[in-house]
């Protein structure tokens, strides 16, 4: 049986892109909203665990299908340096949406291109135009925007979430060099694998047997964040990153209805115009770097 053509014509690779970016974003929210919800009762390094032991679960079909072929790599130490980063900004990422209403962490979260990008130019020495640094100090306004500091106390969840956010930039720029050699089943794979027994550690301290209830909301978790990051990498394989990054966005929008029907939050003006900020520096940055790379002898204009 032959498989549609929007399935197999490259033509349709950027639409193929754009569609599995928007199922990242829905299983994306639908982790973070079932955090939200198991958290109540769990502590977040023990959600942390869970997440990682049942993605990892998730990923069996591959391996009863392909056997040992995903875990096939010439970069264990790119693979490892990243779980090591990855391991940190989830740990915080699930703690600030314990304590922080879903959409302010989101909004957040968005300032991870921003610290890609820094950290590119410090440690990979990549020139950086006006275009660039106008954009990622218009991300760092919209942080400004959404925490408010002099007007609020920030709290402990918004600080932790932009810790995540800098971690997680960091993890970016190893996936997009990972991404050149080894597939997104691989790449995801690593993750699960090696975050599983790392995040075991951390969780043991504050353990505590789930219901078989809650083990059932852990493997919906589990499930999600898998799924979100397979359909994630295999769109930013298919199509640029200023084509699918943009639909990212859509992430606020979901949680922020969550977060009105499920949780009774309902997010001030100052995070909507605040993640707008922030976004739109990410998605400046994005279309940049895209240009950049179009044009490579062109470094000061972008």
């Amino acid at each position: 049986m032959r498989l549609p053509v929007f399935f197999t014509d490259p033509e349709f690779d950027r639409l193929r892109g754009i569609t599995l970016m928007l199922i990242a974003t829905l299983s994306f929210s639908g982790m973070h909203a079932t955090i939200k919800h198991v958290s109540a009762d769990l502590h977040p390094f023990e959600i942390a665990f869970f997440r990682n032991f049942f993605g990892l679960v998730a990923l069996f079909p591959f391996f009863i299908r392909h056997g040992l072929a995903p875990l096939k790599t010439n970069r264990i130490g790119l693979h490892f340096g990243r779980v090591g980063l990855n391991i940190g900004s989830m740990i915080a990422f699930f703690y600030a949406i314990s304590i922080t209403p879903l959409a302010e962490v989101i909004a957040l979260s968005f300032a991870a291109p921003i610290f890609a990008t820094l950290l590119a130019i410090f440690f990979f020495r990549e020139t950086v135009g006006i275009t660039r640094w106008t954009a990622i100090f218009l991300g760092f306004a919209g942080t400004i925007v959404i925490l408010r500091p002099g007007y609020e106390a920030i709290g402990l969840g918004p600080v932790l979430a932009l810790m995540a956010a800098m971690t997680w930039g960091s993890a970016v720029i190893i996936i997009k060099k990972l991404s050149k050699t080894d597939s997104s089943v691989t790449i995801t794979a690593y993750m699960v694998l090696f975050m599983t027994p790392l995040s075991l550690a951390p969780a043991l301290f504050v353990w505590e047997w789930p219901s078989w209830e809650q083990l059932a909301w852990l493997a919906l978790i589990g499930s999600f964040g898998t799924a979100g990051h397979l359909t994630m990498n295999v769109a930013i394989k298919l199509a640029p990153t200023n084509v699918v990054m943009p639909i990212d966005f859509v992430r606020l929008i979901w949680v922020a209805i969550i977060g009105y029907f499920i949780f009774a939050e309902s997010p001030d003006i100052f995070v909507w115009i605040g993640g707008a900020m922030i976004f739109g520096s990410g998605i400046w940055i994005a279309h940049a770097e895209n240009q950049r790379r179009r044009e490579p002898t062109k470094d000061t204009d972008d």
